[in-house]
């Protein structure tokens, strides 16, 4: 078994973060929007988008999941997805994802994709820091909403690092 680069794991922490961020969000407040936020369930549908662009079609020229930047992606019309349907798309997306990120070596993410003939203007390695920068907006605005809807008993912000330590990346 190979240990996953350590961008990889950051990335597995921060899914993990985004989960307890959202743990049993009631699916009525799911759909809520306050003032210019987007709803709950439409950033689980974000997210999983940003990887499916980027881990799956980028990476493995496949597309899992027809119309899912149409409906969630950055710029488009706001939107509301079911959010039980929804959590099956991240789920199902970032298990394909993790079938390309559990390969990447520091080699790999020195390049670019270029699907098509088209390179990204960003290399592999700076696409994956975006990703885990995006989930950690995310997060934030997903915790100010639950607290302005009310929730109580959230989870820390950053939590538990025990699965994130801190690893020598291997030369």
């Amino acid at each position: 078994m190979t240990i996953p680069h350590p961008l990889v794991t950051q990335l597995h922490f921060t899914r993990a973060s985004f989960l307890a961020c959202l743990k049993n969000v009631p699916e009525s407040d799911a759909y809520k929007r306050l003032n210019e936020m987007n709803c709950l369930s439409w950033t689980v549908g974000h997210l999983a988008n940003q990887e499916h662009r980027y881990w799956v079609q980028a990476a493995q020229g496949k597309t899992l999941v027809p119309g899912l930047n149409n409906l969630v992606g950055y710029g488009k019309p706001a939107s509301t997805p079911p959010l039980g349907e929804i959590w099956s798309v991240w789920h199902t997306v970032t298990a394909e994802a993790d079938r390309y990120l559990e390969t990447v070596t520091s080699e790999i993410l020195e390049r670019h994709f270029e699907p098509e003939g088209k390179r990204f203007p960003e290399s592999i390695g700076t696409m994956l820091l975006r990703n885990i920068y995006h989930y950690w907006y995310h997060i934030g605005e997903a915790r100010t909403i639950r607290e302005m809807l009310g929730h109580a008993g959230l989870p820390e912000y950053v939590g538990d690092m025990s699965q994130a330590n801190y690893q020598r990346e291997a030369v």
